[in-house]
């Protein structure tokens, strides 16, 4: 063979074993990207194609799937969406997924690996791979009375059963109907969904656990307590000082309390009474006695700076750095919820939730059961304890002084006729130009809980300046827990 053949062979033979290799990576290693790539149509019809479990609320479906005749197969519906919209998520062809319907895809979708077995007698049958349906924790009656009583105001409520975990209810305001994000009409699902991050308010948010996190104001007095107990050199009827004036430590400020009022004629009342009148240069005093490393240790003992999914991915509540609260001024603060001192509303749910558990924090979760096409159980979450929070002795002692806040305190209005209730209300400072933000957490019975609650409304909702957080916040968490005592 002569040089010119030998060079015409060559340069085909690597054209072939580039074209082989290429061909082998795209259909081995690629494989999976590729499928997976939402601009491959094809996967989306797939996706469609295939019958998507429904998520399901005390038996009944909120998020389904019914055949439709269009090249989809199916539309993806959701009852009552604008009411469960921020657990269930969307799941739409241009906007993808968000909530349960991305956490729990793999379920849904029918391409779990638990679910080999049905995608195995799927092949043999012939018939189309159908998705598993996901039942949630929540509680319908408590999410409806959260939705309502929260009405037009911006906000969030998380309720969780103290013993299990369970998330019974999760709302956001403002919300949206995830209805319109499904729409096979791409132009107008995308339409939609670019009105809904321009909209005011970020509807798309769930306040309940993303989002920007709040300072939680007096509810955080409730760990700062906790702090003073678990140190073993206080009791509920310690006398500390409470004057009416509280000078910041090397600071010319001064903290004056609620509405310039006086906590105690004597500049000194104990640790039970100043919880429940929520004073204010009590508690920051207390906080700079104890000192940064107690408050620090017991916020990270109730889950602060810890990261946690729901399975949906939690914004972690944060308690300052020790940079910062070697300042004592800055300590100050943030023991009375105030300063760089941050958190969600599961967290503060979550809060009262171990001190109703006897001080053991579950962990908190929102799906309960998966199971396959044929009804037969694939996964399903059994209650953890998530940490110790406090002591039994603290546990008791803590629920003794919520129960005062709410029969002789700042939070009355979460009263319940029959029901003791555990409590402590919250008006937290935020921005110099807006309204505070109004807080409850709590929970009851407070001898046999049943339910532990948190409840946001920002900048005081109608109230506006004139909120607090008995007045704003305390009625809505009292419609939440009495429609969990109510079932």
């Amino acid at each position: 063979m002569n040089v010119p053949l030998r060079r015409v062979a060559t340069v085909v033979l690597v054209m072939f074993l580039a074209l082989m290799v290429s061909t082998t990576y795209i259909q081995f290693v690629q494989a999976d990207s590729l499928n997976n790539d939402p601009r491959n149509k094809r996967q989306v019809y797939r996706e469609y194609g295939n019958f998507r479990g429904p998520i399901v609320v005390a038996g009944e479906s909120v998020a389904l799937s019914t055949p439709v005749d269009d090249p989809y197969g199916y539309q993806r519906s959701y009852t009552n969406g604008p009411v469960f919209g921020h657990v269930t998520g969307f799941f739409s062809i241009v906007n993808g997924t968000s909530a349960i319907e991305r956490s729990e895809n793999a379920f849904l979708n029918g391409q779990a690996s638990t679910l080999w077995i049905d995608r195995l007698q799927g092949m043999i049958t012939g018939q189309k791979p159908q998705g598993a349906s996901v039942e949630l924790t929540i509680d319908p009656a408590a999410q409806q009375a959260a939705y309502d009583a929260l009405g037009e105001q911006r906000g969030a409520v998380v309720a969780i059963e103290p013993s299990t975990g369970k998330i019974l209810a999760m709302v956001s305001k403002p919300s949206y109907d995830p209805n319109v994000l499904a729409n096979h009409d791409t132009k107008a699902a995308s339409e939609a969904y670019t009105s809904l991050i321009n909209a005011d308010g970020d509807p798309l948010v769930n306040r309940a656990i993303a989002g920007n996190t709040y300072p939680p104001g007096s509810t955080f007095k409730v760990v700062t307590s906790a702090a003073a107990l678990e140190s073993g050199q206080y009791t509920p009827d310690t006398v500390i000082p409470a004057p009416d004036e509280y000078q910041y430590p090397n600071s010319t400020q001064t903290l004056k309390n609620f509405g310039g009022t006086r906590c105690s004629p004597t500049g000194e009342q104990t640790l039970a009474d100043a919880l429940r009148i929520s004073c204010n240069t009590a508690f920051a005093d207390l906080g700079v006695t104890l000192g940064d490393e107690a408050v620090r240790d017991q916020a990270e003992a109730f889950g602060f700076d810890t990261e946690l999914a729901v399975p949906m991915t939690v914004t972690p509540s944060r308690f300052p750095s020790a940079e910062v609260t070697d300042d004592a001024a800055e300590l100050a603060r943030a023991s009375i919820g105030q300063g760089e001192v941050k958190v969600t509303p599961l967290q503060m749910a979550m809060v009262s939730a171990a001190i109703a558990n006897g001080g053991k924090q579950m962990t908190p979760y929102t799906v309960q059961t998966v199971r396959g096409a044929d009804l037969d159980v694939v996964e399903q979450t059994e209650p953890s304890v998530l940490r110790t929070s406090v002591s039994p002795t603290v546990s008791q002692q803590l629920t003794s002084m919520m129960v005062g806040v709410v029969d002789n305190g700042s939070g009355k209005p979460a009263r319940i006729p029959g029901v003791q209730v555990a409590g402590k209300t919250g008006t937290a400072e935020n921005q110099k130009d807006k309204a505070p933000h109004a807080w409850f957490t709590g929970f009851a019975p407070a001898d046999a809980p049943q339910v532990a609650v948190a409840v946001i409304v920002e900048n005081g909702g109608d109230s506006g300046n004139e909120a607090t957080g008995g007045a704003v916040a305390a009625p809505i968490a009292k419609a939440v827990m009495e429609a969990v005592l109510n079932k």
